[in-house]
């Protein structure tokens, strides 16, 4: 890339770049899904089909984009490649090959107790394993790699657990991104276009409820947030960050998130922007569970990665923590 981009002219072509390859390997997905059409598609609470599609496609776009980034040192582009690939295999991994009978962290660290490896398990390794990587190639002290591997890991978890609605998931990694870049400046900004760019030009498909993150999607763009702060933040504002990371990760699994949008309006209405009207009354997942392991999301619900055609069985995908 030439160095005649000013700093804001690097951010735009880079989210350009991300927006660009997104939908193109969205397109080519849908064309070619891998495995054939039925290993990708859920049904909705709507009982309509719903492709999963759509987290491969940005992840690609985010990781490509990144990659290529004009002003972002080689290790924070090498960082971030690693946290999105990284969390878009595991997360694919439990998209494709979870069952979705165990939920947030306790549910699968209590299943791992009792001798039992499941996929999320799996995806918690992996995706830990991810963040250690980022953090490593992004460098500093002990005490920076610590916070750095708790970013990346805790955003992608993080990100997963808002994927319950249309177009929250990528709603919450744009504020996301704003947050970032704001306090970060130029350098932030660079950092978060991939993320940023591939998650607006997915946001369509998203709120017309034709596909959905999944786990490969929102782990990955919630693992390069993640990354993104890890490399270009000051160490107090990264440690900050990731306590806000910690606190709402530990509230979902005892707070359900839609049910405190649901009650909050400018929330809620934030929540419903851009989104097709309700099918009907419902009511949101609540019952004093969390959103981690909570209950799936049926009425007026939106993430249920049931056997394909098969609709209202199976967990809220966004809802399995990691």
């Amino acid at each position: 890339m030439s160095r005649r981009y000013g700093p804001p002219a690097r951010a735009a072509v880079t989210a350009g770049a991300a927006a660009v390859i997104a939908r193109a390997g969205y397109a080519t997905l849908r064309s070619r899904p891998p495995g054939g059409p039925a290993a990708w598609t859920r049904t909705n609470h709507r009982g309509e089909a719903v492709s999963l599609l759509e987290g491969p496609a940005a992840a690609l776009g985010a990781a490509l984009a990144s990659a290529l980034a004009p002003g972002l040192p080689p290790r924070a582009r090498a960082a971030l490649v690693a946290a999105g690939a990284g969390a878009a295999t595991f997360g694919g991994y439990d998209d494709l090959a979870g069952g979705g009978d165990r939920r947030g962290f306790r549910g699968h660290l209590g299943a791992l107790a009792g001798g039992e490896v499941t996929t999320g398990a799996v995806k918690l390794g992996g995706i830990g394993a991810a963040g250690v990587v980022a953090a490593a190639l992004i460098g500093g002290r002990p005490a920076d790699m610590i916070i750095n591997a708790g970013l990346t890991a805790g955003g992608a978890n993080l990100l997963n657990l808002f994927d319950l609605r249309p177009g929250r998931a990528l709603k919450v990694a744009l504020a996301g991104s704003a947050l970032i870049a704001g306090t970060g400046g130029a350098g932030a900004a660079r950092a978060v276009a991939g993320p940023a760019g591939a998650a607006l030009a997915l946001l369509p498909e998203d709120l017309g409820e034709r596909a959905m993150l999944g786990d490969a999607g929102a782990n990955a763009l919630g693992a390069m947030l993640g990354g993104a702060a890890a490399a270009s933040l000051p160490r107090p504002a990264r440690a900050a960050l990731l306590a806000g990371i910690i606190g709402l990760t530990a509230a979902s699994e005892v707070v359900s998130f839609t049910a405190v949008i649901e009650r909050t309006p400018a929330l809620r209405w934030l929540d419903m922007l851009g989104r097709r009207p309700a099918a009907g009354p419902g009511r949101a997942d609540t019952g004093g569970t969390g959103d981690a392991g909570g209950v799936p999301a049926v009425n007026g619900g939106r993430r249920i990665p049931a056997a394909p055609g098969v609709p209202d069985a199976g967990p809220a995908a966004g809802a399995t923590s990691p």
